[in-house]
């Protein structure tokens, strides 16, 4: 049985609202102390469901019956303000299973290669999944519909011009975390 917890979290985006998944037995070493999406928690460990920031389209809301537990979220909000602070490049974080889609996750998973300060196009995403001509449309949407922004780096993908398109955080937010990162003009994956 899984309980779903939530916490929130400061950053440079606004208020960010940490969403995940705790259950009651344990699942293995990774969900284990600070290796977990949390560092703790419970005997079973969190694992990450959702990350969104406030006004994010299709972002997660708090709904009854979830508990409030910050300290559920002790190992990844280090991780994110070390991120934010420019001493971490990447992301340890647990993260349930189940999600979307089975195209969906074959893009998400793209996403997750994309290194740190670079960006890629859509059309590049698409490639990687082999979903071309008009499967880029679906790749976009795959890509707006991803639970977790900045762990699972979403930002990275930009127009084929170089232009930022599209971001369900919005594209100030996008337009931050490419900057964060030095990754704001066109680069090779």
């Amino acid at each position: 049985m899984t309980t779903t917890v939530y916490a929130r979290v400061e950053s440079p985006l606004g208020e960010l609202l940490l969403v995940g998944e705790e259950s009651a037995v344990a699942d293995g070493p990774d969900t284990a102390g600070d290796g977990g999406a949390a560092g703790g928690g419970g005997a079973g460990g969190v694992r990450l469901r959702s990350l969104s920031v406030p006004g994010q389209k299709g972002g997660a809301v708090v709904q009854d019956g979830w508990r409030y537990v910050p300290e559920a979220f002790t190992g990844v909000a280090r991780q994110l303000e070390a991120y934010f602070a420019g001493r971490s490049t990447r992301f340890d974080v647990p993260v349930a299973e189940g999600l979307g889609t089975e195209f969906q996750r074959r893009v998400w998973a793209v996403l997750e290669s994309i290194p740190y300060g670079s960006t890629v196009s859509y059309g590049e995403v698409a490639a990687q999944v082999g979903a071309s001509g008009a499967g880029v449309r679906a790749v976009g949407t795959a890509i707006g519909r991803n639970p977790l922004l900045v762990v699972r780096p979403c930002h990275r993908v930009i127009g084929a011009d170089g232009a930022l398109r599209g971001y369900a955080g919005g594209l100030e937010r996008k337009k931050l975390l490419l900057g964060l990162e030095g990754g704001a003009g066109r680069s090779e994956p």
